[in-house]
């Protein structure tokens, strides 16, 4: 009997390599959700809820993480697990969301595309018009991105990612350090879960903070990148938690720093939306005296790479979930036949770039604080739905076997992931009921005082 083939070993010192696709999870989660929503949110809030950034970074820990097992172990993606399972009526009422979805995120990563490169701008001319230029630089940005994906594949875009992100890391966590902010209050945010302004849209922050954080959909999209690079079977699976354990670790530090800033920083942002980024980079250059004027600058620069990184990411990876549940969808049921693997050659990926790349500039027109908000709240509702179904998905042997199923802990996480936003839910549900019937009461009051 001949001994098992060995599986083929990475070459060492190729750890670069073994953390791609979770750098391009960073990368494409860590954009406009973590500068706009940290920045607002500890603004609003202050550092007292950075706890929220690392629990909503180990919720996309656990959830990537049963993602890529149940890859490794079926062969299959979560879609084609949820079309074989659930029945494909679950993917048409996906790609329902994933289109409203994709709306809200293209349109926050054009407007935050265009509101970094304003303030590169702004450095030369100080006048320049805020608004004008976050609809031009938002739709060239969109051009770029769209270019570079259908010319450069894979490879290249691996490439750009691997250095916008190293570029935005290093600047925003030195930034967020060198402001000076009381470390004591830092620390007691970390670990104590608090929620300010609980019953004036703290709740709501503080979901749209979990959920932005590390990206929502484009979680999905970490086992396209996998099979760019290979990877099949369960050995591989310590390899992706350690990809997607570093690329979450430095996402967290990256959220961190944005709440850090947001907080220390006298920003007017109810008002100055659309200068967001000028304004941060003005403060940063008054609050650090001689050494302000480089900080401005390299901030301006890293909050650039954070948010066209995060474009780039989107344009390239969210087509292939529109391609694969289309084709899902459309396929005739087949069995032990294996369905032809998603390309970024095919008609459906091709029209689904081109419509992420072009209809979300609609949104440009809003509030930039506005979008950033609708697509965090969006994005956070997919969460508790994804963690359901790896419950079902890889709560079976026979689906995934002995090896690839939850253990107790995860599904216990799992679950309480399912209650959190369902609790998020409620109490948003519960305050705007509590401020119709005060609006009611109001209203009422006046019409009666009229009467008299």
């Amino acid at each position: 009997m001949s001994a098992p083939e060995a599986s083929p070993q990475k070459k060492p010192g190729l750890l670069l390599a073994m953390i791609g696709p979770g750098l391009l999870v960073a990368a494409t989660g860590v954009g406009a959700g973590d500068l706009a929503t940290g920045a607002f949110t500890g603004a609003k809030l202050g550092v007292a809820v950075l706890w929220a950034v690392l629990l909503g970074a180990l919720i996309k820990f656990v959830l990537n993480e049963g993602l890529a097992r149940w890859q490794l172990a079926t062969g299959t993606t979560v879609l084609e697990g949820t079309a074989k399972h659930f029945g494909r009526v679950t993917l048409c009422i996906f790609l329902g969301y994933l289109c409203v979805w994709s709306f809200f995120v293209g349109s926050a990563l054009m407007s935050a595309c265009g509101v970094a490169a304003h303030g590169l701008v702004a450095v030369l001319n100080p006048n320049a018009d805020a608004e004008h230029n976050k609809v031009i630089f938002g739709i060239v940005h969109s051009a770029i991105a769209l270019a570079l994906v259908l010319i450069g594949g894979y490879r290249l875009f691996e490439k750009l990612m691997s250095v916008c992100i190293a570029v935005m890391f290093v600047i925003v966590v030195t930034t967020s350090i060198a402001v000076g902010p009381d470390w004591l209050a830092v620390a007691q945010g970390l670990v104590i879960p608090t929620i300010p302004q609980f019953d004036a849209g703290g709740v709501k922050w503080t979901v749209a903070l979990m959920g932005g954080i590390g990206g929502t959909v484009t979680v999905l999209c970490y086992g396209y990148w996998i099979r760019e690079e290979g990877r099949s079977g369960l050995d591989e699976l310590k390899t992706c938690r350690i990809d997607l354990g570093t690329g979450y670790v430095m996402t967290a530090l990256f959220g961190i720093g944005m709440v850090i800033l947001g907080s220390q920083l006298d920003v007017d942002f109810s008002k100055k939306g659309a200068t967001l980024v000028v304004e941060l980079g003005n403060q940063l250059e008054t609050s650090l005296g001689a050494a302000g004027p480089i900080a401005r600058y390299a901030f301006l620069l890293g909050a650039w790479g954070a948010v066209f990184s995060s474009m780039l990411g989107v344009w390239q990876s969210v087509p292939y979930l529109f391609a694969d549940c289309w084709s899902l969808i459309r396929e005739t049921p087949q069995t032990d036949i294996e369905r032809p693997r998603v390309s970024s050659e095919s008609v459906m990926y091709r029209y689904s770039l081109y419509a992420i790349a072009t209809v979300p500039a609609a949104g440009l027109f809003a509030s930039f604080e506005n979008v950033q908000l609708a697509y965090a709240v969006v994005g956070a509702a997919f969460m508790p739905i994804l963690a359901v179904a790896l419950i079902m998905l890889n709560g079976s042997s026979k689906r995934v076997g002995k090896e690839g199923r939850n253990t107790t802990l995860t599904t216990v996480f799992l679950i309480a992931i399912v209650v959190l936003f369902a609790w998020a839910g409620w109490s948003q549900m519960s305050e705007k009921i509590q401020k119709a019937r005060e609006q009611a009461t109001g209203t009422c009051d006046v019409w009666s005082l009229n009467r008299t």
